[in-house]
């Protein structure tokens, strides 16, 4: 973060302050407290004795520096438990509210800024995991993701936005930020230009984007967030915040009309604004060593001799010990940085052979299969608005199916959330499942909707609508019995999907009956 932006926004801490012990005393209430706490990327938890701090970093960079940060911070304010998000953010939880402004503070010094990681703001940026060192991908979206999320922080301070507005890049096909349903993406392509697209969301009601611009210019890309910003400020619904997102623009004003006046602001800021910019050609240069082991998780980048090595913590979760393990492994590697993705795990990036070998060796705790790197928001317990405890049923779900040892991709990866919003990306997953409560005869009990045969990939988008409820403690069983049909024609859920669904849905219908 910038000098300016500090000297900007650090003199707001003292509000914040103010607003949490009046919060503290009583004199706030949740509601009241919410709105003003989430600008600064902070929500108390449920039983509003305990805060949550949001850090937001653009692509999900977590680089040496901010990860000694958090070493740092993690030891003097005694925090152990810290959760990967969606968003590429990492959240640090069960706070203590004397530790929030001076914790808030040297993050933001550390280059990790809370500042609109919550409330109607501009939220972090997001980017493919691996931009700059996948082999597939077209070209590096990492520096524009991060120019984008410097320039979206001259707006948090000076702009009324009707809600939060949320903007990624996409490197390759796969379109892990989701670019073609954001409320803005870049979709890079080919010949180093991007498809732009606009007004998509999950969530409630979610939305593919239209796309509004194709080949654009990679150095114009904040002629079109600034369009995006003004046109989202001048049409948003700012009476109704169940409809203040921009995916609601083109219902309001037709798809036609949303296009039009979004192109019209842009033409106006290309005349009245200069935003053209060039960013920097990055080069890795290190001595290449050895050569690792071939595992699943160790991926090869395009700079010959380097390697990725993929880490899923089960849940997204981290412990203190778990920061501080990884701080120890990468410190003494060169140019090596960890790369937060937007399913919760994690990528230890430019490694030569024999520190890929190290880091598959420090990260064995973590996911050994596709479906134990399942999703899962941090659900009820914590989360004010949760309603489904999103963490538990994950880790019912792991612990059952584990005893059945299925092979590798019986069962997909899952997605879960414990209520609409969406913070477990429920509506793009193979399953998925969003928290709820079902009226039983013995009484209501929690419950999750299922949602299944939703895909991100750019061109093949599929948004999952919602089925019928499944008591979450039947949940489990449900996997396992889906387990054991795709194991018994020996076939991954993938393979087996295609030519089974009808058993797909008659297996739901016996759970939700």
């Amino acid at each position: 973060m910038s000098k300016d932006y500090l000297k900007e926004f650090l003199p707001d801490l003292k509000e914040f302050e103010e607003k949490t012990i009046k919060f503290h005393k009583g004199e706030l209430s949740v509601a009241e407290y919410k709105k003003f706490s989430g600008g600064f990327g902070s929500y108390a938890q449920r039983g509003g004795e305990k805060h949550m701090l949001r850090l937001r970093m653009a692509g999900g960079r977590l680089t040496k520096e901010r990860l000694s940060f958090l070493l740092h911070a993690c030891k003097k304010y005694q925090i152990t438990f810290l959760k990967l998000t969606t968003c590429q953010s990492l959240q640090l939880h069960n706070l203590d509210p004397s530790i929030l402004c001076p914790l808030m503070k040297e993050s933001w010094m550390a280059g990790m800024i809370s500042r609109g990681g919550g409330g109607d703001f501009p939220r972090n940026v997001m980017a493919s995991p691996l931009s700059g060192v996948q082999k597939n991908e077209y070209f590096d979206v990492m520096p524009y993701a991060e120019a984008a999320g410097e320039y979206l922080m001259n707006f948090i301070k000076t702009v009324k936005f009707p809600r939060k507005l949320k903007v990624c890049f996409s490197n390759s096909m796969e379109n892990e930020t989701h670019a073609t349903f954001r409320d803005l993406g870049f979709a890079a392509n080919p010949d180093h230009t991007f498809n732009v697209y606009a007004a998509g969301g999950l969530g409630i009601n979610p939305r593919l984007g239209i796309c509004i611009a194709h080949n654009a210019a990679p150095e114009n890309i904040l002629y079109y967030i600034k369009a995006m910003v003004n046109t989202f400020v001048t049409y948003g619904n700012f009476e109704n915040r169940a409809k203040a997102r921009t995916r609601f623009l083109p219902d309001t004003m037709g798809p036609d009309g949303f296009v039009s006046a979004y192109n019209e602001m842009l033409k106006e800021i290309h005349a009245s604004e200069n935003l053209t910019f060039r960013v920097p050609v990055y080069s890795i240069s290190k001595k290449k060593q050895g050569q690792p082991p071939q595992n699943k998780r160790i991926l090869p980048q395009k700079q010959e001799g380097l390697y990725s090595v993929f880490y899923q913590p089960i849940g997204g979760n981290l412990t203190f010990q778990k920061v501080q393990d990884l701080y120890k492994l990468i410190e003494p590697m060169k140019n090596v940085e960890i790369r937060i993705t937007p399913e919760e795990g994690i990528y230890i990036i430019n490694c030569n052979g024999e520190e890929a070998t190290m880091a598959l060796e420090a990260t064995k705790d973590g996911a050994s299969s596709l479906f134990e790197t399942s999703i899962a928001c941090i659900g009820a317990k914590i989360c004010q608005v949760g309603i489904g405890d999103s963490q538990a049923l994950l880790s019912k779900c792991l612990e059952t199916v584990r005893r059945e040892n299925f092979a590798d991709g019986v069962l997909p990866k899952i997605h879960i959330s414990g209520c609409p919003s969406s913070c477990g990306s429920h509506q793009i997953g193979t399953i998925g499942f969003r928290g709820g409560i079902r009226q039983t005869l013995e009484g209501p009990k929690p419950a999750f909707a299922i949602f299944e045969g939703g895909c991100p990939y750019r061109g093949r988008e599929v948004l999952a609508e919602m089925g019928k409820t499944i008591i979450a403690d039947d949940i489990p069983q449900f996997l396992v019995e889906l387990g054991k049909m795709v194991s018994s024609q020996n076939m991954t859920y993938e393979t087996w999907i295609a030519d089974n669904h009808d058993k797909l849905e008659k297996l739901i219908e016996k759970y939700t009956s």
